[in-house]
């Protein structure tokens, strides 16, 4: 450390006291700076929705999740191969069957593949 720093840490010049204060007033105009920014920008928002422009129930009452099982229309049939740009979009159907599947007893479920390696 040279001199000059060991008169600053000591506080014989008391520039560095100086240099404290106006830092602490730069930090309060910025923060009230902000503070009048923010507040100047939340008036130009729109205020909120008054209770008629707010979305209501249908007529119907409320609509409700349906379920549904789905399967797959069926692949096109050529004699050539078919490309997946060639395929188009491929749709899906309601299915004949709407019970849903179950796990057979005695298999894995949801842990391993659920082969018959589970079965003896």
């Amino acid at each position: 450390m040279t001199n000059a720093w060991m008169d600053l840490a000591a506080g014989g010049s008391g520039a560095l006291a100086v240099w404290l204060i106006v830092a602490a007033v730069v930090v309060v105009a910025v923060l009230i700076g902000a503070f009048a920014f923010g507040s100047r920008q939340k008036r130009r928002e729109p205020p909120p929705p008054r209770p008629e422009e707010q979305p209501h129930v249908p007529d119907g009452g409320p609509v409700h999740e349906e379920r549904e099982r789905r399967e797959p229309d069926e692949m096109p049939r050529s004699d050539e191969r078919t490309l997946p740009h060639e395929m188009g979009h491929q749709g899906s159907r309601t299915a004949s069957d709407q019970e849903r599947p179950r796990w057979d007893e005695g298999s894995s479920g949801s842990f391993g593949s659920g082969g018959p390696g589970g079965r003896r």
